[in-house]
């Protein structure tokens, strides 16, 4: 379904404006189905983005700086987000023992065994997604919205 069937549009529509247009629609697409995937681990898509972090720091700490630019949203409010992992028991939050200033944040097993269980699940979302493009427009789709972003 093209972008002027779906917000039913009955006048022709500036090329710049459909483009956004398109681009928001795909992201809330692509959000709600994956809220949807996450949302019977009560975990949030930031939250996801958070352990992601975390299990790619390969068992050594990460402080909230090192998170918060790593964080795809970066408006993200990372503190809360950790308490709210902290409480589900996902990940540890300790004082930096060379600088008590500094939080340093570990994932927990409970919290690898979740991106466990959803690392297959996740990739079946993500592949969804790609099966009606080819190889060479799935490199050239991302080679596109990497430009489009670089204004």
């Amino acid at each position: 379904m093209n972008i002027d069937e779906v917000i039913k549009s009955t006048i022709p529509m500036d090329i710049s404006k459909k483009i956004i247009l398109n681009i928001l629609y795909t992201q809330n697409v692509l959000s709600d189905n994956f809220n949807e995937l996450l949302k019977p681990y009560d975990v949030s898509t930031e939250q996801y983005n958070v352990l992601r972090i975390l299990r790619g720091q390969k068992g050594n700490p990460a402080n909230m700086s090192i998170i918060q630019e790593r964080m795809l949203a970066k408006t993200s409010n990372t503190t809360r987000l950790v308490d709210k992992l902290l409480l589900k028991k996902y990940v540890t939050r300790e004082v930096c023992p060379e600088n008590r200033r500094k939080i340093e944040v570990l994932i927990t097993q409970r919290g690898l065994d979740i991106l466990k269980d959803l690392d297959p699940k996740v990739i079946t979302y993500e592949q969804s997604f790609l099966q009606n493009l080819n190889t060479n427009e799935i490199i050239q789709l991302n080679q596109l919205l990497e430009k489009f972003r670089n204004k």
